[in-house]
């Protein structure tokens, strides 16, 4: 069974709607897929029903941007919990504002030495969707500032960047206590991803699980080999669920479908313990 659990529709900052990217998973020859949209399940009932039409097994989802008491970016995957949770809703608004607000510095550095404007990037977002670094990339590359998003990640917007601009989210170990609160599952998604930044100290990892983190994204093309030692004792010595995926944006990233895979027995773990929502399989 071919089960990717990390995927990314244009709700969020994917390119594809959510009904291109499940008929994508198909013709991947995925027998299961997640919809993990930045902050946001606007795009569950499309990509549900495009999944029951093609025979595809659907688990909803969602990535949650955390930020721990260093100031180091967590992404926390969670499946299945009830997207009508209140108290995680009103998270999720701050959230989603507080990324405007950084879009908008970020966009205002890079206009003093470089084409773009909050209209450029606008076109790139669809309406309600979750704004982020990946539409600013793609109006770097409409500008033709660059050739594509791994090259402004690379660079101009990468969190080393003197363009960069952090912002504040919730603290990872609330956003687990509001994710099994809410019925659904809390993954750490990408955890030793050092290309991207800094990645978070040993007691971040002590102190989510404390609060009851499900498990870790293990197999992802961002997590260094060391760090993939590091999760895999660190998952044996908590009884942890190991997922592996390939957080797929459509065109925004190299990325493909199912290039990292989650075994069966462990997404029948994320089954019996998220009670908020239910998977169509």
């Amino acid at each position: 069974m071919r089960i990717d659990l990390h995927t990314h529709s244009n709700v969020s900052d994917g390119t594809q709607r959510p009904e291109e990217l499940i008929e994508a998973a198909a013709q991947a020859g995925l027998d299961v897929v997640a919809l993990t949209d930045h902050d946001q399940t606007a795009g569950w009932a499309p990509a549900r029903a495009t999944a029951q039409k093609l025979g595809v097994g659907f688990i909803p989802g969602m990535e949650i941007t955390c930020q721990d008491h260093q100031g180091i970016s967590v992404h926390l995957l969670c499946y299945l919990q009830d997207p009508e949770y209140l108290p995680l809703l009103n998270e999720l608004e701050i959230s989603r504002n507080s990324r405007v607000i950084r879009a908008q510095r970020i966009v205002e550095r890079l206009a003093e030495d470089y084409p773009v404007s909050w209209d450029l990037v606008s076109a790139h977002c669809q309406p309600g969707a979750t704004v982020g670094r990946p539409h600013i990339a793609d109006a770097l590359v409409t500008a033709g500032v660059v050739e594509s998003r791994n090259d402004a990640f690379a660079n101009i917007l990468s969190s080393r960047s003197r363009y960069y601009v952090s912002h504040p989210a919730i603290d990872p170990r609330d956003a687990v206590r509001l994710v099994l609160e809410a019925g659904g599952v809390p993954i750490f998604a990408h955890p030793m991803a050092n290309l991207r930044g800094r990645v978070v100290p040993e007691e971040t990892f002590h102190d989510m699980i404390d609060a009851g983190l499900a498990g870790v994204e293990i197999q992802h093309r961002d997590n260094s080999e060391e760090g993939k030692k590091f999760l895999t004792s660190l998952a044996k010595k908590n009884d942890l669920i190991i997922t592996g995926s390939s957080d797929y944006h459509g065109a925004g990233k190299l990325n493909r479908l199912g290039e990292n895979l989650t075994e069966p027995d462990m997404l029948q773990r994320i089954l019996d313990a998220g009670s908020g929502s239910q998977a169509s399989l």
